[in-house]
């Protein structure tokens, strides 16, 4: 089963179009890349399926649910942690932590917020403020608060800016492991070196279209490469350029 249904997706701003009509699905379990150029619609197409925009039109469902007519439902199931997380800057790094849980009603939160506080490496920042906090250590508290809730389905916009090369390691394992305890994780990221090796799932988005949607597997075999991920990403938007 898919957690992730997009059908016909369209989103304008204006006269701008910013999603034209994409259809892709997701399954369950899987780490899924979205990628794309400047522009391409991947952060509208997130913060749509995470119901902080509504679509101009299509259909949109997350965990089983209609984004738009169970917004709440989804809500309760996903999680998100944008490339600068807007966190309270007057708040402690274990007071966000307590704030979720409160949002989340995730009772007995205290055992697993030390967990992630340790494995994040963010104990010894328990009690800063967000303020006082570095861009990735910020960052770092984010996919804290994102994991707290263990949610369903997890969305990633940019989530490797700001982090160190040892961070970017933690945080790879972290969304490769959720994904193998059943959780579905859609990570946009122009690092596709960084990404390659923990998604099985590729969505290639070029103006707003979708122009790929499949394993990395499929891929391959549809465009007869054996190259990375980022020559496969070429390959693919080259092409539909130069069609234009």
């Amino acid at each position: 089963m898919n957690a992730i249904e997009v059908t016909d997706f369209r989103k304008e701003y204006g006269s701008t179009v910013a999603a034209n009509g994409l259809s892709f699905s997701l399954p369950r379990g899987t780490v899924g890349a979205l990628i794309g150029p400047n522009g391409a619609g991947k952060t509208t197409t997130i913060r749509a399926l995470c119901g902080i925009i509504r679509p101009t039109s299509g259909a949109l469902q997350v965990a089983g649910f209609d984004v738009d007519q169970e917004p709440l439902q989804v809500k309760q199931r996903v999680a998100y942690v944008p490339d600068d997380p807007p966190l309270f800057e007057t708040l402690t790094v274990w007071e966000h932590m307590q704030f979720i849980a409160s949002a989340y009603q995730v009772r007995d939160f205290v055992p697993q917020a030390e967990e992630l506080l340790a494995q994040l490496h963010l104990e010894g920042k328990r009690d800063a403020l967000a303020s006082e906090l570095s861009r990735g250590m910020r960052q770092k508290v984010a996919i804290a608060c994102a994991y707290l809730h263990n949610p369903e389905v997890l969305f990633f916009d940019e989530p490797l800016t700001g982090l160190d090369p040892a961070a970017i390691r933690l945080l790879k394992q972290t969304m490769s492991h959720r994904a193998s305890q059943g959780a579905t994780v859609l990570v946009s990221s122009h690092l596709l070196a960084l990404v390659e090796d923990i998604c099985k799932h590729l969505i290639i988005l070029s103006r707003g279209q979708c122009l790929f949607s499949g394993s990395i597997e499929q891929a391959r075999e549809q465009y007869a490469t054996t190259g990375s991920l980022e020559e496969m990403f070429f390959q693919i938007t080259e092409g539909a350029t130069s069609d234009e």
